[in-house]
């Protein structure tokens, strides 16, 4: 089954602690639905990118796409 990564991005001066936050927000969310998620992070693509994360199957990917609004998705590849 092919798994897709839900992506937040955050840019400034500030972004790392920002999406640090978010995947706070996303963590209590997978919580409070009782979902089947173990895969989430940051990632700092730059000084001023970061980006938060969380990696679905893709038959799960549009409930949880439009409650919670990612930027992007791509295909989770594993790196």
């Amino acid at each position: 089954m092919r798994k897709l990564k839900l992506i937040w991005d955050f840019r400034g001066p500030h972004a790392k602690k920002i999406a640090e936050h978010h995947n706070i927000h996303l963590k209590e969310f997978i919580q409070l639905e009782s979902l089947n998620i173990t895969i989430t992070g940051v990632e700092d693509l730059s000084d001023s990118h970061s980006i938060a994360f969380l990696v679905v199957d893709e038959t799960d990917m549009k409930p949880i796409r439009d409650a919670l609004k990612p930027h992007r998705g791509q295909v989770y590849t594993g790196k």
